[in-house]
């Protein structure tokens, strides 16, 4: 008698990687032993592994449509025995973000990118650190007074140009090893970066300092402009913490020093342009100022420069050519009316004029040869030129940038380490540009409740931290193994992205096969890169996938 044959399908894709990293951070054991003992059929660390699979599953799933998402993926395989897809509802996901909140989001993320750090042997010896905003469509209620809602979803200055949306902003910090981050703080909507960068380039420090006190004299915050300020770098100083970062142009100190003439400029080792550096003594104390003037600066300076002459040049023409058709009764009257003309035109347009007399007859007609005229009447005559010296100076001023640091010893840091260190500040940027993804579970924040949006954000940090974990310890492997892999374009690389990494491995299934009381599951899909990675990424990956390296 033949046996009956069930065959299920269900997609793991990329899924394995995630949930490889989940453990072996111990995402959801060291959460669930925060929350103690616990009743719930899903708790809070699966709950919170389930939500990382969502948001770094690029699908762009809502809260309520996870178990939609989670119906054909291999639930029990990637979160534990017992799970299912329905168990992961809006009310189970719900509370675990409520769970959160109430726990602090900034001390359990410290808690879990500590353990991330130790466990993957990653540095924390630079530390970048900025702010972003995310823009909100829900009507949230603006914060009154005595509110214990720590962050006021409301209107402020949007990176992403949407002023007709509230928003709620965060401050992140990562590392200078991997992008990875260790540290995120929920702000206001309003935030000013100058109170808010300063208070979490403390706050980030002082985290640290308790957390590894021993790496603390290698330490360096970095940070751009909008944390620069001499209030700030006083507190700093006084909290005896190192840093970088760029001096914002606006500064009179800083016009000072990028209009001034340099001879003794070095080039820098990369070739990439050139550096000039001084001691800075300022009211809060000295500091390393690096001036640098890169090639591609110097180059696109002078061509937004070609393109502003061109344009104001022909503005001032027409003007000018407007003030020549006037007439005027004296020379006096000419003179002061061009005094008036040339306010707020640019040093580097050099305007000069000459005059021209012409009478004025009262009789009608042509004039007789011997008539005198009744009056005389003066008109200017306009000449315009772009003083091009000037302009090229103008150009090299704007083309330089300043890096400052308050370590002075250039035998600890070096003038090339302090500016390509500030340059690997686009690490958090790129972080930023991440948990912005039109695929990513947070890009839209779609929760009712402000303190969902706070909880929400330690999600969104979190599944950065395991994408940039994945990333480190692939490239780290590739490295270490002399191997490549071939990146969109079919060329060897040893620093594939993991979102190409991901993508490589969709459409690997699992295959469940029932035959009477018999049960086993195949893997489909797998290929040779597929094995290669696997092998790299070691066994607590590899046994997703159902492979023996």
């Amino acid at each position: 008698m033949s046996q009956e044959v069930e065959y299920q399908t269900e997609r793991l894709d990329h899924l394995g990687i995630v949930a490889g990293v989940c453990q072996e951070v111990g995402i959801a054991e060291w959460l669930d032993k925060q929350a103690g003992q616990d009743r719930r059929s899903v708790s809070v660390g699966k709950a919170t592994v389930a939500m990382i699979l969502n948001g770094l599953g690029f699908s762009n799933r809502q809260l309520y449509l996870v178990p939609q998402y989670f119906e054909n993926k291999p639930v029990e395989h990637l979160l534990g025995e017992g799970i299912t897809a329905d168990m992961l509802n809006d009310d189970c996901l719900g509370r675990t973000l409520d769970w959160l909140y109430e726990h602090d989001v900034t001390t359990l993320f410290a808690g879990l990118a500590l353990q991330a750090r130790r466990r993957f042997g990653i540095a924390a010896q630079r530390l970048h650190i900025d702010t972003t905003s995310f823009s909100v469509s829900g009507d949230y209620v603006s914060r009154e007074e005595g509110d214990p809602v720590p962050v006021a979803i409301t209107y402020g200055y949007s990176r992403d140009h949407r002023a007709d949306l509230k928003q709620w902003m965060l401050a992140l910090a990562t590392t200078h090893d991997g992008d990875v981050p260790t540290f995120l703080r929920p702000l206001d909507g309003n935030s000013s970066d100058k109170e808010h960068l300063s208070a979490a380039v403390k706050e980030v420090m002082t985290q640290l300092r308790d957390q590894l006190p021993e790496e603390q004299e290698q330490r360096i915050a970095v940070f751009d402009s909008g944390g620069y300020s001499e209030a700030n770098m006083k507190s700093y100083n006084e909290a005896k913490i190192d840093w970088i970062s760029r001096v914002p142009e606006t500064s009179t100190a800083a016009k000072t020093a990028l209009e001034e003439e340099y001879e003794d400029w070095h080039p820098l080792c990369d070739g990439s342009g050139d550096s000039v550096v001084r001691t800075m003594a300022l009211p809060q104390g000295k500091e390393r100022w690096i001036i640098v003037r890169t090639h591609a600066h110097l180059l696109a300076a002078k061509e937004q420069m070609e393109n502003k002459v061109k344009k104001t040049q022909q503005n001032w023409e027409k003007r000018l050519w407007h003030l020549s058709k006037q007439a005027f009764a004296c020379e006096n009257d000419a003179q002061e009316a061009w005094k008036q003309a040339m306010k707020g035109k640019p040093s580097w347009l050099l305007a000069t004029f000459t005059w021209k007399a012409q009478g004025q007859y009262q009789q009608r007609g042509r004039p007789k040869k011997e008539a005198a005229p009744d009056q005389t009447v003066w008109y200017l005559v306009p000449k315009l030129e772009v003083d091009q010296q000037a302009v090229s100076t103008l150009a090299r001023n704007k083309a330089g940038f300043i890096v400052a640091t308050n370590i002075l010893d250039e035998q600890r840091l070096s003038h090339e380490q302090v500016i390509s260190t500030y340059k690997e500040q686009g690490g958090v940027e790129r972080g930023f540009r991440f948990l912005k993804d039109p695929f990513f579970l947070a890009s839209s924040v779609f929760v009712k409740k402000p303190e969902r949006v706070i909880a929400l954000s330690f999600i969104m940090v979190l599944c950065l931290l395991v994408y940039r974990l994945a990333e480190q310890l692939l490239r780290r492997q590739l490295l270490a193994t002399e191997q490549t892999v071939p990146n969109q374009i079919t060329k060897p690389t040893t620093r594939p992205t993991m979102r190409w990494i991901f993508q490589c491995f969709e459409g690997i299934d699992l295959l469940h096969i029932r035959i009477g009381s018999g049960f086993q599951t195949q893997v489909l899909g797998l290929q040779a890169l597929h094995r290669q990675i696997l092998r790299l990424l070691g066994p607590g990956y590899s046994q997703f996938y159902l492979f023996s390296p």
